[in-house]
């Protein structure tokens, strides 16, 4: 249990120290859209909202995979139980 705290700790503190320069880049994202929409181009906008949808979809799109993955396990071993169960009688 002592690991795992202090595995925490450390994300932690990763996240922490990092976050300053995470900051940095989204203004610095946002200066270049701006930029571009007043020469008229909406091209890089488009893409950049296609980015932050895509990198958005994908945790949710893994941890569903792996849910149902568990599902299907969690009920074919229960089956397999079950009839285990019958055979012995």
């Amino acid at each position: 249990m002592k690991v795992l705290a202090k595995i925490f700790t450390l994300v932690f503190v990763f996240l922490v120290t990092g976050s300053g320069e995470l900051l940095a880049q989204c203004a610095m994202c946002r200066a270049t859209v701006e930029n571009n929409l007043s020469n008229g181009d909406i091209g890089i906008g488009a893409g950049l909202n296609f980015g932050i949808l895509y990198l958005f979809v994908m945790p949710y799109l893994a941890i569903g995979v792996v849910g149902f993955l568990w599902y299907r396990k969690s009920k074919l071993q229960a089956k397999h139980e079950q009839s285990r169960r019958n055979y012995q009688w």
